[in-house]
């Protein structure tokens, strides 16, 4: 089992940027994946961004390439999503995740463990 905890959501201006972060309790699995994935009302989860175990590999959706970047620290059982350049269009509730089985995943379903979320609303 895993718990994951995001903080770093809030209001924010067009243009502006937000620092997400995501914890968790140290695991009896290893090589585990992380996912960033977000939900806005009415619409279905849509990816964000994940990052392999040893942060060598990252993936991101389309709509946040380029603005977005995740990271990790292992030891510190963090993750965080860099967040610039944000746009009404991102605001929606954030959530992290987890996969036990360290694939670098788009698919949600392949994310054994949540987080609760953490929301994000940009507006002027």
């Amino acid at each position: 089992q895993a718990q994951l905890t995001e903080s770093g959501g809030g209001l924010v201006l067009p243009g502006g940027s937000l620092r997400l972060s995501c914890t968790w309790t140290e695991l009896s699995f290893t090589m585990y994946g992380v996912g960033w994935f977000r939900q806005a009302p009415g619409k279905d989860r849509e990816f964000v961004a994940a990052i392999d175990w040893a942060s060598l590999k990252t993936i991101y959706g389309d709509s946040t390439e380029g603005r977005f970047t995740i990271s990790r620290d292992n030891i510190q059982y963090e993750a965080y999503l860099q967040m610039n350049d944000l746009e009404p269009k991102d605001t929606a509730t954030y959530y992290c995740a987890m996969d036990a089985a360290g694939r670098l995943s788009t698919l949600a379903g392949e994310y054994n463990f949540w987080g609760q979320g953490t929301q994000v609303t940009i507006s002027s």
